[in-house]
């Protein structure tokens, strides 16, 4: 492990860590730090609410898909979700999304038009194209400043509604509604700010959400934690908080297949299921929870031979693809088993001399899916 990934991890380790932490540690000047960037926050927040920086409203109704913690809250899968609602209740519907790390981030740009995707994965970043790909009838936006991002929607596909793809600290847009996601095993982390801990705003930033959902909620999604509803609560009205799971999806690339991410996904046979228990596995991910892709790979009766994990965004090169299949081959495995976030990362360096199993994620309301419905219905006839 170099200098600069061996740091980045024990600050991540105390960024995650809970409990009290010793006084001569590492945590002392992350918490200082955090105590700058609340500060910041604060002042930022009272120069958009008394109009020294400036906050627009686009002629559409606008809708935030966002939350208060870097990574995990499942923003990705909630927006394809949210979308796909209201085009069911007859809305034109456009995405926008900043590009995180794409080079159109700051230009800006046309990731799909509706019906042909325009964008590479590494023009377009990771999120946006998996969203586009995903949802290949509704146009896909890129741009860091979301408002120049949403009149380019509105100009040039007309929506009647926008889903903000992680715009809740995005004040310079206003917007309709706000679903704030909150990771049901760990709503708020340590509790701490960045960089002591995973909060991007307060708790207390809450009070600004339309409505809030407790994601990965897996057994029962109308029942929250008791302790999780008397933490949110205080800032929330919970006849608007929501529970939904996340459910697995998954497809296979042949061994040798020259596979391209602008192909539909191909979901697996019955008789590819029952192969996947069967043939030892190896398993790689770059995403911000690498661990709850270990986790989703049991669930689905693998026992894998052995993960190779990578940094959230890792874009792969060659050395990487031959370390992964070094140490496949080194377990034993004979089918590799990836991420669809990592999938459109992988393109470039394909075919695989093993078969790909390539994971995704969709969101599921379960009881609350009528009530998850007429909530949008109701607050967009607003």
């Amino acid at each position: 492990m170099d200098l600069a990934r061996f740091c980045k991890h024990k600050v991540e380790s105390v960024m995650t860590a809970e409990g009290k932490a010793p006084l001569l540690s590492l945590a002392t000047p992350l918490y200082t730090i955090s105590l700058m960037y609340g500060a910041g926050l604060k002042i930022r927040e009272f120069a958009y609410r008394q109009r020294v920086l400036p906050s627009h409203r686009l002629p559409c109704k606008v809708i935030c898909v966002g939350n208060i913690t870097v990574g995990g809250a499942g923003k990705t899968p909630m927006t394809m979700h949210v979308a796909q609602e209201i085009e069911q209740l007859g809305y034109k519907t456009a995405i926008v999304s900043r590009g995180y790390r794409g080079r159109a981030e700051n230009r800006g740009g046309i990731v799909s038009d509706g019906q042909s995707l325009l964008m590479e994965p590494a023009e377009a970043g990771d999120e946006p194209y998996l969203i586009a790909r995903s949802l290949p009838e509704i146009p896909v936006i890129v741009g860091q400043n979301r408002y120049a991002a949403g009149l380019r929607a509105v100009a040039k596909f007309q929506p009647e509604v926008i889903v903000l793809d992680d715009g809740f600290q995005h004040f310079k847009l206003k917007r309709d509604i706000d679903l704030v996601l909150l990771n049901h095993a760990r709503p708020f982390g340590n509790s701490h700010l960045l960089p002591r801990g995973i909060l991007r705003e307060p708790i207390s930033s809450l009070a600004r959400g339309t409505a809030w959902i407790l994601t990965r909620h897996r057994a029962h999604p109308a029942e929250p934690e008791p302790s999780t509803i008397k933490q949110i609560k205080k800032y929330t009205s919970t006849n608007r908080l929501f529970g939904a799971s996340h459910e697995s999806y998954y497809y296979t690339i042949d061994a040798g297949e020259q596979f391209t991410t602008h192909a539909p996904a191909k979901r697996c046979t019955d008789q590819a299921a029952g192969r996947m228990t069967k043939d030892p596995v190896f398993g790689f991910s770059g995403i911000a929870r690498n661990a709850e892709f270990q986790n989703t790979v049991k669930r689905l009766g693998i026992d894998a031979a052995g993960f190779l994990e990578f940094p959230d965004h890792h874009r792969y090169a060659a050395r990487d693809l031959a370390n992964i299949l070094t140490q496949a081959g080194n377990a034993g495995a004979r089918r590799l088993i990836t991420t669809e976030k990592d999938l459109v990362r992988l393109a470039p360096r394909n075919p695989f001399p093993l078969e790909l199993i390539v994971v995704g994620i969709k969101v599921a309301f379960g009881d609350q899916h009528q009530a998850f419905t007429a909530f949008l219905k109701k607050q967009l006839s607003l």
